[in-house]
């Protein structure tokens, strides 16, 4: 993508750049030309025009970094670069949580892949565990074999990628058990959140290790099909309480309809994605705004961070399934973790 500055003349007003958008798209030849109008802290309007042979963005470029390398947080993820180029990274831990929404195709699901490889870019077993859910059975399969190192389950749960609609209920209840633990835990160490634990842990050997958990669902769709009330609760719990103890939710769908992205869910999901969608309808369920519908999927996204209306351009850093093996056969050769079973 490239951005383009106009600074109006006087007396024009900038909601015309909106409606002259069609028309700036024939003129360019693109296939969708997006305005912001106006750019956010400046008085010009933003051009996003198409670039015709768009570079990809891979993740090993955006991990290198220094933006990365000097992130102090456990959880940075490289979610890839700006319109200007510049490496882009967010912190899980202080979003506090992520909804990403976006068609087949969009790149959806290559974020999931970004979003996990990162963290195993970053940290060990004994720093961040992970509950993976994947109903569709095929998109988190690559890290099945990581189940003695950064997976964990519940008691009764006999997969370590869960793909089942009653088993993802079972682990969202035993994350809400382990939130209620961790909450006993901290208070006996009087202690407000789980970063001042684990710096009294690193002091205090009687002390037990706590990892960051991070729970993934790759497709909300399915479960809210078969189970919406039991979900979207344990979801809303988990997302309204869990931040304080180490417990970090990423939940993403193809199906941004509000029977899916509740209200709810929504209201405790203040840091969103949106890849390409079909309808302005969508859009809006998903970041509030419109501009979705115009993006060019294969990675072009919007992210818009917590407490601001104001959406950034993004295109997301792009995993190869050959770097995930990689990374998943250098974690195996590491010695096994302890077993966490919720």
């Amino acid at each position: 993508i490239t951005l383009f500055e106009v600074e109006p003349a006087e007396g024009v007003r900038v909601n015309k750049f909106v409606q002259l958008s069609d028309d700036l798209a024939r003129v360019m030849r693109a296939p969708r030309v997006r305005v912001i109008a106006p750019i956010p802290g400046k008085s010009s309007v933003g051009i996003e025009i198409p670039n015709e042979n768009p570079s990809i963005v891979y993740l090993r470029s955006v991990v290198n970094s220094e933006k990365f390398i000097s992130s102090a947080s456990i959880l940075t993820v490289a979610l890839g670069k700006t319109t200007s180029g510049e490496n882009f990274i967010i912190e899980l831990d202080k979003l506090p949580h992520l909804l990403i929404a976006g068609t087949t195709g969009s790149g959806k699901s290559v974020c999931i892949n970004t979003i996990v490889s990162s963290l195993l870019y970053r940290s060990t077993p004994q720093e961040v565990r992970f509950i993976l859910i994947d109903p569709k059975k095929l998109e988190m399969a690559a890290y099945r074999s990581l189940e003695k190192h950064h997976l964990i389950t519940a008691e009764d749960i006999d997969e370590y990628v869960v793909t089942t609609p009653e088993n993802a209920v079972l682990a969202l209840r035993a994350a809400e058990k382990e939130m209620g633990r961790r909450y006993d835990v901290l208070a006996d160490a009087v202690v407000r959140n789980i970063q001042e634990y684990r710096d009294k842990a690193e002091k205090d050997d009687s002390l037990e290790n706590m990892p960051y958990i991070v729970v993934i669902i790759d497709e909300l769709a399915d479960l809210m099909l078969r189970a919406p009330k039991e979900v979207e609760q344990s979801i809303a719990r988990l997302a309204q309480m869990a931040r304080a103890v180490g417990i970090h939710l990423v939940l993403a769908t193809q199906r941004p309809s509000v029977d899916v992205i509740t209200g709810v869910i929504k209201a405790n999901f203040p840091a969103r994605i949106a890849f390409q969608v079909a309808t302005k309808v969508d859009s809006r369920t998903i970041i509030d705004i419109n501009g979705a519908e115009k993006l060019l999927g294969r990675g072009d996204m919007l992210f818009l961070p917590p407490g601001t209306s104001d959406a950034i351009r993004l295109h997301n850093s792009f995993v190869t399934l050959e770097e995930i093996n990689r990374i998943v056969k250098h974690i195996e050769s590491q010695p096994t973790a302890d077993e966490i079973k919720l």
